[in-house]
Formats: C-alpha cells, structure tokens, sequence
C-alpha cells in the first residue's frame, strides 16, 4: 500500500491531541543535536506502518522517501527509542475505556508466534522470552498477548507473557485493577481463581465449563457465554488488519514496538 497522505493527516491529528494532552513533550530532549524527524512524525509512522499493510519498515522508508529528511537507519531507531510515549499514550487510553466501560467484560488470551515453529531453533532474539505453548491451533513459539475487553470491544487492560504461561496465572494480573462481570472461556475454570477474584458487589467471574463438566448454568450465564466471542474480534483485526504478528524485527525492541504500536493504532481506528 502506497503512502496516503489523507490518511497519515488524520492519523497525525489524533497522535498530535494525545502528544499535547499528555504533556509528552517533557519527555524530549532539550539538549544535543535537534532530531531531524519531529516525535510527534516518528510516532504517526510507527502507526501508519501498522495500518498501511507495510511488512517492512524498509518497505515504509521507500514510500516516504521523498517527504522525510532522516536515513532509514534514523526512521527505526526512532520508531524503536520512542516506543514508550506510545505506551504512555494506549496507558492513557486504557485509563479512559476503564472508567466508561460496560459492566459485562471479556478477558481472553491469543498466540502471538515469533518465528515457524521449524525455525525456532535458529531464533535468539527473543530467547529468554518466547516459550513454547499451545493454542486451539497447536503448539507454537512465541508470547501470548492477554488481554480484556468489555461488551463494546474497548480494550481495558493488557499483558504479554511467554507462551508457556497458563492463562489462570496471569488472569488476577490483568483484572487486578477492574470491577464488573467477567466472562472467561473454559481456560480459566478454576474454583480457587473464582473465589481469589470475587469481591461482593463488585465483580465476579464467570468461566465456560468444559464440555466433559456436569455443571448446571442459568439461562442469564448461557446468555454471557454467547457474548465472548466478541474478544475475539479483537484478536482477529489486530492480527489481520494491524500486523500484531511478526517474524522481521532483529531486535527486542523490535518486537515490543511491534506490538505496542499494533496495538495503540487499533485502539485510535
């Protein structure tokens, strides 16, 4: 996809309100030489590659040759450096979606490979982080993303984790700071997590039974059940419209900004 320029405006308009309101400016340098990009540029890229359909940051450079007055080498380093405005930013938003949420939430986890499971032993740049895990699609190497959401798909809450990881463990870790009715899928059956979790009055979880449980549910339980796959709306756009899934970058860093920014520029759509 070619570069829009239409498009990267309205993007830039959004990344620019967020970068003003949040008073990231500080974050800058005052000291040293000027960057030859401006932030506010640097991260309306970084987005703008997640939308674009750009596999490559080479492949972004190439379009925006002609308008930008930076090296190729600059544009990544850049992208990567400034990656924690940009998780200060989706921070900002979460905060915002939690206090305007609906009362019925989501919470789900995804595969997030990264690499082909017959390259993984020639993979070391995530080595340390990616573990081996399985998902309804088999097993695969890499990170999970856990994430919820509530009835209207506003993500709330986000965690990365390695692959081997139990969704039970990191339930309590990504809702810590959330109230309402949860809904989970069989993955998170667990008496001792329902009952860690419940708070009278405030929140209570509600996991699907698994098929070879005998556990009678309410009509207002099968109900909630049937809204779960909304989560999985999410999981879908952001891995088939907003490039969560990667295999190019040749660093960590990489890969985080890969995922933040995936991320961030779903939630500003």
């Amino acid at each position: 996809m070619k570069f829009t320029l239409t498009v990267y405006d309205e993007l830039k308009q959004k990344v620019s309100f967020l970068y003003d309101k949040l008073k990231l400016k500080t974050y800058e340098k005052t000291k040293g030489r000027k960057l030859k990009i401006s932030v506010t540029d640097i991260l309306t890229l970084s987005l703008y590659r997640q939308t674009a359909g750009n596999k490559t940051k080479k492949a972004l450079y190439n379009d925006l040759r002609k308008y930008l007055k930076c090296s190729y080498k600059t544009l990544v380093v850049n992208m990567n450096r400034f990656v924690f405005l940009s998780l200060l930013i989706l921070k900002n938003i979460f905060n915002f979606n939690q206090k305007h949420s609906h009362l019925v939430k989501h919470t789900d986890s995804t595969d997030i490979p990264v690499c082909l499971n017959k390259n993984m032993r020639y993979h070391k740049v995530m080595k340390g982080l990616a573990e081996w895990g399985h998902s309804g699609k088999g097993l695969f190497y890499g990170v999970k993303l856990h994430l919820t959401s509530d009835l209207n798909r506003k993500i709330l809450s986000i965690s990365f984790a390695p692959g081997n990881v139990s969704d039970k463990a990191m339930f309590m870790k990504v809702n810590k700071d959330l109230m309402g009715i949860f809904v989970a899928d069989a993955g998170y059956v667990s008496e001792k997590l329902e009952k860690e979790f419940y708070l009278e009055n405030k929140r209570i979880l509600f996991s699907k039974p698994r098929k070879n449980m005998k556990k009678m549910i309410t009509f207002f339980q099968k109900k909630l059940y049937d809204t779960r796959m909304i989560i999985e709306l999410n999981f879908r756009n952001l891995k088939m419209f907003y490039g969560l899934l990667t295999s190019l970058p040749r660093s960590i860093d990489g890969y985080i900004a890969n995922y933040i920014h995936s991320i961030l520029a779903y939630v500003l759509k």
